[in-house]
């Protein structure tokens, strides 16, 4: 955790941490895990100095961990796909399809 983290985020960071060792993760992976999570959360509540662009305009990491972890080969259905393209206002999204969606969403 970085210095001056406030109370609540270290809390946060234990217990994804804690989370994490409890499905089998390695010490390692646990704290890497917590640690993005945690600086992806202070990023988005403006509590961090610098923030890259996805952390600030991307789905939050407590509903996007449902949302795109195991899928399969077929990657997110077309509604998750949807959903996320009227999040960005993407144009013209109502007329495209699942591959003109992932495509759109890749830009």
């Amino acid at each position: 955790m970085p210095r001056g983290s406030s109370p609540k985020r270290e809390r946060q960071y234990e217990h994804i941490k804690e989370s994490a060792r409890e499905r089998g993760e390695s010490s390692e992976r646990a704290k890497e895990i917590a640690a993005r999570t945690v600086n992806k959360e202070r990023a988005r509540k403006g509590e961090s100095k610098t923030a890259s662009r996805t952390s600030t305009q991307d789905i939050s990491s407590g509903r996007r961990g449902g949302l795109r972890s195991g899928k399969g080969s077929q990657g997110r259905t077309y509604d998750q796909l949807y959903e996320e393209a009227k999040n960005r206002n993407i144009e013209g999204r109502s007329k495209m399809n699942k591959q003109e969606l992932e495509r759109a969403l890749r830009r």
